[in-house]
């Protein structure tokens, strides 16, 4: 079926070395031709799961489908994947056009052919030209390109790319993540993308899988995450957040502190215990007078196109602020912010039951 997932995980744990759980009983689902991250810290199971598809390795426990089929013992040789390593597993003894044509070369194309698909690789890629040039007088940009003009020119459904950019400098990296963003249109295949960057998520993805302690978090499109975090670990690793402990005292009302604030939260018990996300943009830097909340400036940083500013309030809170206002260190200043900026987490809340608590009330409005 056209619609179909091209890749489903029913179920599916990593056990290494008979006692170390890597992934814990993950299930989800990758449609055909969209932009996946799997993003989350050092040790969360994001690379499992790539190597995983990938065929590199078996689960321990579960299913892994591709377009219909299961696929948990068919050799990684035999998929229609290619991946794209942190390193670009490129042979240095090899020049480009023998790099991305050596695949081919393995399934006995006919030179012609292999000629023709090269081209057109290259061509992807932005690297008409340099066919012959060898790999060691290639740059970093230029070798990640060769890397996946490598694994396009074999035609997979999927491309699996293992943090391709943490050896690049910060401006080659942005670079470049426009530059995978844009190929992954022009192919219309399906990428899958790792990386703990967070901001590198949000701009590349069209949905991402936040991973800790192999299990999915949360996944969604970046306006989802950043938006919506199901929970304080989300919160807190997708941007910066002030994430304090409050109250729901009925629909569309909450305390924390000793203050009562409205929201646009709804679908909690009368005084539920809940924690609060408000993010650091989302803060306005007011008289002591006129702010919702007062505080008093602890520090101040200059990030280029706003000032970080920490504070604490009355309770003891600490509050960080983005804006394009100074604050002296020890001064007392107020903080405005709308309903609108105050995102209710429920503690404990599984992703199912958040989904399912946003259906309910979809629609309503205060």
């Amino acid at each position: 079926m056209p619609d179909q997932p091209i890749i489903r995980f029913e179920n599916v744990s990593k056990v290494y070395d008979q006692n170390t759980l890597v992934l814990d009983d993950v299930s989800f689902e990758i449609e055909r031709g969209k932009f996946y991250t799997l993003l989350g810290p050092s040790g969360c199971g994001k690379t499992t799961i790539l190597r995983l598809i990938a065929g590199f390795m078996q689960p321990s426990k579960g299913s892994i489908f591709f377009n219909g089929s299961i696929i948990n013992k068919i050799p990684a040789n035999k998929r229609q994947v290619n991946t794209v390593f942190q390193d670009y597993a490129l042979f240095p003894h090899l020049n480009v056009f023998e790099n991305i044509a050596f695949g081919l070369k393995i399934k006995k194309w006919k030179k012609k052919a292999i000629e023709k698909k090269v081209e057109e690789a290259l061509r992807f890629v932005n690297l008409e030209g340099y066919e012959y040039r060898e790999i060691n007088e290639m740059s970093g940009g230029q070798r990640q390109r060769v890397a996946i003009a490598r694994a396009i020119v074999n035609e997979p459904e999927v491309i699996l790319l293992d943090e391709p950019l943490s050896a690049l400098d910060l401006k080659l990296r942005t670079e470049m993540q426009y530059e995978l963003r844009e190929l992954q249109r022009r192919l219309g295949i399906t990428f899958i993308f790792v990386t703990h960057d967070q901001e590198e998520a949000l701009a590349m993805s069209d949905e991402i899988f936040v991973l800790n302690k192999g299990k999915v978090e949360q996944s969604g499109t970046p306006i989802d995450i950043y938006d919506e975090p199901i929970n304080r670990f989300v919160a807190d690793f997708i941007g910066e957040s002030n994430i304090v402990s409050a109250f729901m005292k009925e629909d569309f009302l909450l305390q924390f502190g000793s203050k009562t604030f409205e929201c646009v939260d709804q679908g909690f018990h009368s005084n539920e215990q809940v924690e609060v996300v408000i993010r650091p943009e989302d803060l306005e830097i007011t008289s002591m007078d006129k702010g919702k909340l007062k505080v008093k400036v602890d520090s101040q940083l200059f990030r280029g196109v706003h000032y970080e500013i920490c504070c604490y309030d009355e309770e003891g809170n600490e509050w960080l602020v983005h804006s394009t206002k100074k604050a002296a260190v020890g001064e007392e200043i107020g903080l405005n912010f709308e309903p609108e900026a105050i995102h209710v987490m429920r503690i404990g809340e599984t992703e199912e039951e958040f989904d399912r608590r946003l259906e309910a009330y979809d629609g309503v409005t205060k």
